[in-house]
């Protein structure tokens, strides 16, 4: 047994932890503890009291025997009896044992509490400081509600030392991270800011790290703390560093604070001139010691110089403002495309790529193709090669396209299995987007498919076909260059697909030469159809009756194949379906029957490409694709709409890049909307004015109409956000859940939706609102959620303002929130007795309201009279639809452009609906229209100006369409007529829009013979 000295307080720990490392056995390991166990649990429960000593030293067994790996039971509260102590080493050891022992759901949380709470009150620095550690180490909720408004008040008073500042910011920054609503935000942190300016460097780092997380929350809280960070960061950079002894790391000084306060410096945009020129000196100051010759050979100087380093570039990218630091940026970074260090090799790499992405220094990252291309071929490790492949991608352009995509293609012959996927879509991507010549296209990918054809996914084969049938002048080639193909011994399946499909449909242009004839295109597809998947044969028997068509002069040789037993009795039921089919129409059918059935495939519709969504999904958040296609184009407004397509592109002929034109995994095209003038663009990126509420985003009021007869649905999209409602009313009290979608794979920053009310609005709702997480990681989704009461009516809504930061680039999105006054309507039932009497009872002038408008386009009546024939038509199909949709429009318009006496005529004109006998010119025309139908009219009890009469024609619309076709049409017209304003528009329910009572229509659909007609006619 090891001597233990004379000074050591614990021998009995000592002789302890030399037994159980003597022990020759797992067995004798285990009853050693269990005898001290024993020995521990009797002394704990004996009659005569322990003394400090003996519990600590007991404690301190326990805490061992628990390190080693078994469960400790008791003891617990012996623990919490040692906090009280007001010797150090006991107290220290009463909190090492909680801070690992105990569960934050243990009952002892209370007694624990009530002992940090007199340890804080003491003031004893050393007793605060082990109180602050058990805080931050246990970090639950219940501490966290116990001590969160405690501990700030500790961190901004004056009398506090430093090292119970530094304590308690770490210990404030861990329970925002665990509990972040249980931290208020209040008058200190302001105060809290200030502790950037302290003497000490310890407390400064400590604040830096609290403030930068709290600033990514609630940015606008902390946007003082700019200027000094800045400030304290010009005095870092420029002191020597000899000025800073304490915090100077081999000659560089304050290597972490330097780093934290560049990385707090990235919660915000560039800030204001006089500001920016001081950082600006910093971040210059910063690359200019990096080209010095190094102080000191010793690892550690140039990981603290270069850490600081790559922290100021990352800073230079974030803001992408400043062309010669950005430029300068990128050569340093060159310089270590070259360096014997893999780490700094892979980093220069993985700056370069969001470098590449800038305007400014683009074409300086291009300089460098060459030596990334050598790396791409000799770098031994593989996660530094798969950072070249990156960078390849981000700087890839027109002007260096064939060459990076030829160089793809020669590394993915020998690239790891991991990455050759990956691969593949960024060379099918490229491929596409930078093709000149569309023949390079088809042969690009032909070539990724015959290299790393199990690699290459459905989305790029698919896409290939769909550039092809959409572009007429590559067909041919595209035909004649896939039958070479498959003309190998052994080509993949994925070309065997490419080529049935294109074969199929433009093998009729290469039939010609004798070397492709009709007859040798079959037998080159059908040689390799034993060796195909069932998918690939079923495309294939699709392929042969195409041919058919196509070629008269095989359709014996197909029906041959598709009547043999191989085929009608496949054992699977796809393979047998088709075969049976496609020989029985190619029996049965003429020729115009069989080339309409099978005519060629028309274009597909413009839409994102599939492919990219499939390798933002494969690469997550950090991949920095959407990031350098925003900025590079600079296509994005303030409403975030992209920029409109030259005039010069043909939508039919001429597909987008990022078109999907199978349709998979797409989204509907943003909305387009005026391209950003230069000087709005610069005021959008170099300002701090977030607080300005961008105009209404294009397309948002046709979405707004869609809403009125709908809770759920897609409110707003553009190419970078995505806004999804999904509401539910009842009574006069509504919830809405919002649905934020972050469509690209780079965060939002300062994510902040805000709901704007006008001021008498705001006094006919009360919205509540729930905060949202400020921060939006790429391709995900956060949602908000708004509690709505109605308290009176209202005819405005109110305005949805997202506001936050894209790639350094400030987005301000307004949109109208669906919010109107018929979500709060409710139907009432009630027989016409009741009806009739509550009608009787609204006899106050005030209750009735006449509203007398101009028709908004002027009528013509033999074309009014046409179109309202229209509507007799027997036709119950989609065309007809229209049709009677159309005549009730016009119907409503004639109605409300008739001459004065508007009352005589109005009740003129629904005469024959109300079944009423009335003279006038155009009575006849309504007798004629609508043998059935009622209306009903309406007087309100409510705002005057709100009531207005309303002609219900459901059992009209239902006797012609049937009634689920008349609920819809209804719905329809409720759109339609929604423009007249609220209260005025077609009732789709049965309900009277014109008052919140709901008033009923009397009768329904079916009960006219019961209905006594009102002419009390109000409007």
């Amino acid at each position: 047994m090891p001597a233990v000295s004379k000074g050591d307080g614990m021998r009995g720990l000592a002789v302890f932890i030399s037994d159980i490392r003597n022990c020759k056995s797992k067995e004798a390991e285990i009853k050693r503890i269990n005898k001290e166990l024993a020995n521990i649990r009797s002394k704990f429960k004996g009659d005569k009291a322990l003394d400090g000593y003996s519990k600590k030293k007991y404690v301190c067994k326990l805490l061992f025997i628990f390190l080693l790996g078994h469960d400790i039971d008791f003891g617990h509260m012996e623990a919490v009896n040692l906090l009280s102590s007001n010797r150090y080493t006991e107290k220290q050891i009463g909190y090492l044992f909680i801070s690992v022992l105990v569960n934050s759901n243990s009952e002892l949380i209370r007694l624990i509490n009530n002992a940090i709470k007199n340890d804080l009150a003491s003031r004893n620095p050393t007793f605060m400081g082990l109180a602050l550690h058990c805080i931050a180490n246990v970090g639950s909720r219940e501490m966290a509600e116990a001590f969160a408004g405690e501990i700030p008040k500790i961190l901004v008073a004056g009398d506090t030392m430093d090292s119970v500042k530094q304590s308690a910011a770490l210990c404030l920054l861990r329970l925002y991270r665990a509990s972040p609503d249980l931290v208020p935000m209040g008058d200190w942190t302001s105060r809290v800011v200030h502790l950037l300016n302290d003497q000490h460097l310890g407390v400064v780092t400590a604040a830096t790290s609290l403030i930068t997380t709290l600033a990514q929350k609630n940015p606008e809280e902390f946007k003082t703390s700019v200027s000094l960070a800045v400030s304290r960061l010009s005095r870092i950079v420029t002191s020597a560093s000899t000025d800073l002894q304490d915090y100077t790391y081999y000659f560089v000084p304050a290597p972490w604070l330097s780093v934290k306060l560049l990385r707090l410096l990235q919660c915000y945009p560039p800030p204001d001139p006089a500001v920016r020129g001081r950082l600006t000196e910093c971040l210059e100051t910063i690359l200019n010691k990096a080209q010095e010759p190094p102080k000191s050979k010793k690892v550690q100087h140039s990981n603290a110089k270069n850490a600081v380093l790559f922290e100021a570039i990352s800073l230079i990218i974030h803001h992408d403002s400043e062309p010669n630091l950005l430029v300068r940026a990128c050569n340093q970074l060159g310089q270590f495309l070259q360096h014997r260090e893999t780490n700094l090799r892979y980093l220069a790499l993985e700056s370069m790529c969001t470098l590449a992405s800038s305007e400014f220094s683009h074409e300086a990252v291009k300089t460098h193709i060459d030596t990334v291309i050598n790396a791409l071929k000799t770098e031994r490790d593989v996660s530094v090669r798969q950072r070249a492949v990156d960078l390849l991608y981000a700087m890839c352009d027109r002007s260096n396209a064939q060459q990076i995509v030829a160089e793809m293609l020669s590394y993915l012959e020998t690239a790891d299995y991991s990455i050759r996927e990956e691969i593949v879509l960024k060379v099918a991507i490229l491929a596409e987007k930078y093709a000149v010549d569309y023949t390079w296209y088809v042969d690009t990918i032909l070539n990724l498919i015959r290299i790393a054809g199990d690699y290459v996914s459905e989305e790029v084969w698919y896409r290939v076909i769909q550039i092809v049938i959409n572009r007429d002048d590559v067909q041919g080639y595209a035909a004649k260059t896939v039958f070479e193909a498959l003309q190998a011994p052994a080509c993949h399946e994925n070309l065997v697909k490419v080529g049935g499909y294109i074969l199929g449909e433009f093998g009729n242009l290469i039939a010609g030469d004798p070397r492709s004839s009709p007859l040798i295109q079959f037998d080159l597809l059908h040689s390799k159809f034993h060796l195909c998947s069932v998918p690939t044969r079923a495309l294939l028997l699709s392929t042969y009756i195409k041919f058919v068509n196509l070629f008269p002069e095989v359709k014996t040789t197909i029906q041959d194949v598709l009547r043999s037993d191989s085929q009608l009795k496949n054992a699977d039921v796809e393979l047998q379906q088709r075969a049976v089919e496609y020989l029985r129409l190619s029996s049965v059918a003429s020729t115009d029957i069989l080339a309409t059935v099978l005519e060629e495939m028309p274009p597909f519709p413009e839409r994102e490409s599939s492919i990219l969504a499939k390798l933002k999904k494969k690469k997550g958040p950090s991949t920095v694709t959407d990031l350098e296609e925003a900025k590079r184009e600079r296509s994005v407004d303030v409403n975030g709409a992209p920029e409109p397509a030259p005039a010069s592109a043909s939508a039919a002929s001429t597909p987008s890049p990022s078109a999907d034109l199978l349709g998979l995994g797409a989204a509907p095209p943003a909305p387009t909307g005026p391209p950003p003038s230069a000087g709005g663009l610069l005021v959008d990126v170099f300002s701090d004015s977030a607080s300005a509420v961008a105009p209404l985003a294009p397309g948002s009021e046709d979405n707004f109409a869609r809403f009125v007869c709908k809770n759920n649905g897609v409110l707003f999209e553009n190419q970078l956000l995505q806004i999804g409602l999904k509401s539910e009313f009842r009574q006069n009290l509504g919830r809405m859940f919002i649905f934020y979608g972050n469509k690209t794979s780079t965060q939002f920053l300062n994510f902040t939706p805000t709901l704007i009310c006008a001021d008498d609005l705001q006094a006919n709702l009360n919205l509540q609102t729930k905060p949202v997480d400020p921060t939006v990681d790429g391709g995900a989704q956060v949602q908000q959620v708004v509690n709505i009461e109605c308290v009176s009516d209202f005819t405005e809504a109110p305005v949805l303002n997202i506001q936050f930061r894209y790639g350094g680039t400030f987005q301000n999105v307004s949109v109208k929130l669906p919010i109107t006054l018929n979500k709060f309507f409710q139907p009432t039932e009630m027989a016409s007795q009741d009806f009739f009497q509550r009608w009787k009872q609204l006899s106050n002038p005030q209750q009735e309201v006449q509203s007398i408008f101009k028709a908004k386009h002027p009528m013509d009546t033999e074309i009014t009279k046409a179109k309202l024939l229209l509507g007799r038509s027997s036709d119950l199909g989609q065309h007809s639809l229209k049709k009677l949709i159309l005549t009730l429009q016009t119907l409503w318009a004639l109605a409300s452009s008739t001459p004065k006496p508007p009352r005589l005529d109005a009740c003129c004109v629904w005469s024959r609906i109300c079944k009423l006998r009335c003279t006038g010119s155009r009575c006849a025309q309504a007798r004629t229209l609508f043998p059935r139908g009622y209306v009903t009219y309406c007087r309100s009890s409510f705002n005057p100006m709100q009531a207005v009469g309303l002609c219900v024609l459901f059992p009209c619309v239902s006797a012609t369409l049937g009634d689920h076709t008349a609920h819809s049409t209804m719905e329809h017209l409720s759109t339609c007529t929604s423009s007249l304003g609220p209260g005025r528009g077609w009732d789709t329910k049965g309900l009277l829009t014109g008052t919140t009572a709901g008033l009923p229509v009397q009768g329904g659909p079916g009960s006219m013979k019961s209905r006594q007609p009102v002419v009390q006619s109000t409007n």
